[in-house]
């Protein structure tokens, strides 16, 4: 199936405090150079907020892990849970069709989405409160016929009561998710058969929490439940080097070969022979002519240059370049190609600057002028 970004798209995205603060959280778990593997839940958290994800949101999202947009694109379009057109402000109706719930009633529950919202699937309601979808296996086949309304599952459907849950949600009612037919969990539908001491309970652990952190139809917005990250506090700090002791220096220095005195570097003869080393000074020159260390500054002058205007700058790089002393536009557009060479060197994000043309994105902003990224932000 061909999936493209919708023709409409909002002019920037940007993550809320809240969600800002959880991306960061999960961009830590990775180790440096491979944020990239956070792809998936911040689009995740991005379409949690906006109802879907758009352009904007993707280019943010690789922008801020270092990634080419493309690579970012194509996790997007990859998979389905990923609404590339708008949703229902309300609510998305997913409709499993497969194989159990078709057999118990998935295509009576289409049919009552086309009556009540719209007769095509991704099409809004004319409300713009509902949208729906027919969807592969959603793995609750002992509940079925069943949908996911959001991030919850609602099992055990008539067509009945799943019009009446769709009315119940558009004057502003919270349905409980899980079963609709008073069935605990998935246990046979004439009653416990095993396990019986651990019945009694109103509502399976599942469906209790949901309603509990009040989550049912609510999008994630990062005040659910507080931010954890213990990762980031037992991050292990560099050890530091242990104290060398004279006795293992002498343990440690070479020793020459047979009928070979050592020479002035320390070094045998011998060694020497066996492999030739360049001369010190071949090695700065060629190191000199390979990379060159640009105007670095220890603080803006004046208020800094928002770097998040260059395309390929995410908050993350741009950190990183505050680190080595880059705030303004024009320190980048000044850059040699010796002096590129040594800032990629320290990015690790080898290629970027020549792929996404900073130099030239820089020197239009630093006369004052925009690009088309920069008019997107």
């Amino acid at each position: 199936m061909l999936r493209r970004l919708h023709p409409d798209q909002p002019e920037s995205f940007a993550f809320t405090p809240a969600n800002q603060a959880w991306a960061e959280g999960q961009i830590a778990k990775y180790p440096e150079g491979r944020q990239a593997s956070a792809i998936i839940p911040l689009l995740w958290r991005a379409q949690e907020q906006e109802g879907w994800l758009t352009r904007p949101a993707i280019e943010h999202i690789a922008s801020m892990l270092g990634m080419a947009y493309i690579r970012a694109l194509e996790v997007a379009t990859f998979y389905f849970m990923f609404q590339l057109q708008p949703v229902g402000s309300v609510a998305h109706i997913q409709i499993c069709g497969t194989t159990s719930c078709m057999i118990c009633g998935a295509e009576n529950l289409i049919e009552v989405c086309k009556q009540k919202i719209a007769p095509r699937a991704h099409m809004l309601s004319p409300d713009g409160k509902f949208s729906w979808e027919e969807v592969e296996c959603l793995g609750a086949c002992s509940n079925a016929p069943m949908a996911q309304i959001g991030k919850d599952y609602y099992e055990d459907l008539t067509a009945e009561g799943f019009a009446k849950l769709l009315d119940d949600m558009a004057a502003g009612k919270v349905p409980t998710p899980g079963p609709q037919n008073g069935r605990f969990a998935s246990e046979p539908l004439g009653g416990v058969t095993s396990l019986k001491e651990f019945t009694g309970e109103s509502q399976n652990g599942s469906v209790a929490l949901a309603t509990r952190i009040g989550d049912t139809l609510k999008r994630i917005d990062g005040t659910e439940v507080p931010l954890i990250t213990p990762w980031i506090a037992k991050a292990k700090k560099p050890a530091k080097p242990k104290p060398v002791s004279s006795a293992t220096v002498k343990k440690n220095e070479p020793k020459p070969g047979a009928k070979q005195p050592v020479d002035d570097t320390g070094v045998s003869k011998q060694a020497a022979k066996d492999k030739p080393k360049a001369k010190p000074e071949a090695v700065a020159k060629g190191a000199a002519e390979a990379e060159a260390e640009p105007e670095m500054l220890k603080s803006p002058r004046g208020a800094a240059d928002d770097l998040k205007k260059i395309k390929g700058v995410g908050p993350k790089l741009e950190g990183v370049l505050n680190e080595l002393g880059v705030w303004h536009y024009w320190q980048i557009a000044s850059w040699t190609p010796a002096e590129i060479a040594w800032v990629d060197t320290r990015l690790k994000f080898k290629g970027r600057i020549e792929r996404d043309d900073w130099i030239a994105q820089a020197k239009t902003l630093a006369e004052g002028g925009e690009t088309e990224f920069s008019k997107r932000t």
